[in-house]
């Protein structure tokens, strides 16, 4: 990557924003910058004082951003094509361009974050005082130019016609780099008071000397990335520089990119997204999320059919730099697939019992399922296959190896799944690595940890039912019976009788129950809610100890009241739960649990 630094003159950027010869980047959010910076921005510029680097990026080379004009651009009177786009800076430039040469009011917001529409004007007599309090000297004007004061009921400055601002001594910054009106409005301003003309002629002398010349003579450093800057390159750096708004992710990145070859990625994931939102448990999926799968199907598709040596075959990969190589033929070619596979992910986590967003214990974990399901297409579904893709995801959960950044674990996992199944080679590392030790059940409290949502979507997958209600908990009748996790041994209870809050707040202690059955329990003992259950429900005591079996509860624990026999059994049926899942032992730590 190679850059030049050249400094420009501010008329010079203006000139070239108003005629189209420098644009943004599509993906740039829209211009924002309310009232009181833009007049610190003006306050700055008249005092020569540094506003900061701009960057921008020649246009030609391998990045072929689509571009827009800044706000404010009379659009007719731009280029078709930009010579560069402004990476770092529309901000400032946006501001400056409006203020100063755009001819129309800004479109700003006040402090109240009102919008409003301003013009710029610099007091001569205030400006000339005290520079420190330049800022008093910029004055924001309504769009109609007049000054009021006492709540609206007194004007103080009429600045709507060219005699006012005479009179006022009052300049109109968006005439700055107009040297036609600046002549005429000098000539007028020093014939409106034939007496005090000397005095007048002195103050301007002043005023073009101490303030306007900063604006005319004023330059900004610009950092230009060259044309051979590698696209992945110029976003790296984009995004470094870009501090000042919000964080673009690797999607409008890329939707810029297909912009300027005429496709519009965003509509296409729209399109997807309408599909694939009606899984409830896809609620939560991003469009980055979609690139990388599809970048993992993509790559992995390159290597396979690479037709060199092996050993200089492009890696699987779903990382940023990687997606931003896309070609648009390679996204075209595999996006509707992934979309089915991401819609098959749907199925089978609703058969492992997830069916919702809420509790999915990793999001990041549809990436690697929906890819491993394009590559093997329905080839997965067999039965030798689905056991070890079973195998492989829940590892990932209850193993607990799908935060963070895990963008090479992905990669890694979509080659040794499919070495794993098509060729029989050695498990991924996911499973092989993954563990599970008996202590970490005593710290598994709130569906913020993966694992807990795990064991709660086990219990859900085994068939447990509800303890007043005749229904398996499903997400049917989740939805209809307000089904959620509550304690088995009530909280009010625990706290009587001395139980910790650590074994209290357990996932061992707490177990899927719709509202109704929950309102029955109450705070009171086992022994007690049990008996009102079995009159509710309508049911014989050895029928409700059998429901309450398909939790992995001994049910003569509940009805002796007997917290520590109930918690050391039901511990151990969730590890045996657990170790089924993984297909592996748990490591037993007794010593906390």
């Amino acid at each position: 990557m190679s850059f030049e630094s050249p400094q420009h003159d501010l008329s010079y950027l203006m000139r070239n924003i108003g005629n189209g010869k420098i644009q943004l980047p599509d993906f740039q959010r829209e211009w924002k910058w309310d009232d009181d910076r833009i007049v610190s921005l003006l306050a700055s510029i008249s005092m020569g004082y540094p506003i900061g680097v701009l960057m921008a990026l020649d246009v030609g080379g391998d990045v072929n951003f689509a571009a827009k004009p800044l706000a404010g651009v009379d659009e007719e009177n731009a280029l078709a094509t930009p010579e560069r786009l402004l990476l770092d800076g529309q901000q400032r430039m946006t501001s400056l361009f409006q203020a100063l040469v755009s001819g129309q009011p800004v479109n700003t917001r006040d402090q109240r974050g009102k919008p409003v529409r301003r013009w710029y004007y610099l007091d001569i007599n205030k400006a000339l005082a005290n520079p420190s309090d330049r800022e008093e000297a910029i004055l924001s004007v309504p769009e109609d130019r007049i000054v009021r004061g006492d709540f609206g009921r007194r004007i103080v400055h009429d600045l709507s016609t060219l005699n006012g601002e005479c009179m006022s001594d009052i300049f109109p910054l968006n005439r700055v780099f107009d040297v036609s009106f600046r002549q005429t409005w000098t000539f007028h301003y020093l014939q409106i008071d034939p007496i005090g003309t000397h005095e007048r002629m002195s103050r301007l002398g002043r005023f073009q000397e101490e303030v306007l010349t900063h604006f005319e003579r004023y330059k900004i450093p610009v950092i230009v990335l060259t044309k051979d800057t590698p696209r992945e390159a110029v976003c790296t750096v984009f995004e470094k520089v870009n501090t000042g708004g919000v964080p673009l992710d690797v999607f409008e990145l890329l939707t810029a990119t297909f912009a300027s070859e005429g496709f519009n990625l965003k509509n296409d994931w729209d399109k997807h997204w309408d599909r694939l939102r009606r899984k409830d448990v896809l609620g939560n999926l991003k469009s980055s999320d979609f690139l990388q799968a599809v970048s993992l199907v993509a790559t992995w598709d390159r290597k396979r059919n690479w037709p060199g040596a092996k050993s200089d075959a492009p890696g699987v990969s779903c990382k940023r730099k990687d997606i931003l190589r896309f070609m648009l033929d390679e996204y075209a070619r595999w996006a509707g697939r992934v979309a089915e596979g991401f819609e098959w992910a749907a199925t089978f986590l609703a058969e492992e019992g997830i069916s919702d967003a809420r509790n999915l214990p990793y999001r990041t974990q549809l990436v690697p399922l929906a890819a491993v399901r394009v590559v093997l297409g329905a080839d997965i579904d067999n039965h030798g296959t689905i056991k070890r893709i079973r195998q492989w995801f829940w590892c990932g959960v209850l193993g607990e190896q799908y935060g963070g950044a895990i963008e090479t674990r992905i990669a890694r996992d979509l080659e040794q799944i499919i070495d794993w199944i098509k060729h029989d080679g050695e498990a991924p590392g996911t499973v092989t690595t993954a563990s599970f030790n008996s202590s970490r059940l005593l710290t598994l409290k709130t569906r913020n940890s993966a694992a807990y949502k795990g064991i709660y979507a086990l219990l859900m997958r085994n068939g447990c039912l509800d303890w007043q209600k005749h229904k398996t908990l499903s997400k049917e009748s989740s939805l209809g019976f307000r089904v959620d996790i509550h304690h088995i041994f009530p909280k009010s209870w625990c706290n009587k009788h001395g139980i910790d809050s650590n074994h209290r707040e357990s996932i061992v202690n707490k177990t899927a129950i719709s509202s109704d059955t929950n309102r029955s329990i109450g705070g009171r003992a086992p022994s007690d809610y049990l008996s009102t259950l079995e009159k509710k429900a309508g049911i014989s005591a050895d029928h409700l100890d059998e429901i309450l079996a398909t939790h992995a509860i001994d049910a003569s624990t509940l009805r002796g009241d007997d917290f520590n026999r109930f918690f050391e059994h039901r511990k151990r049926q969730l590890i045996k739960t657990i170790e089924h899942a993984m297909g592996k032992p748990v490591n037993i730590n007794d010593e906390n649990t």
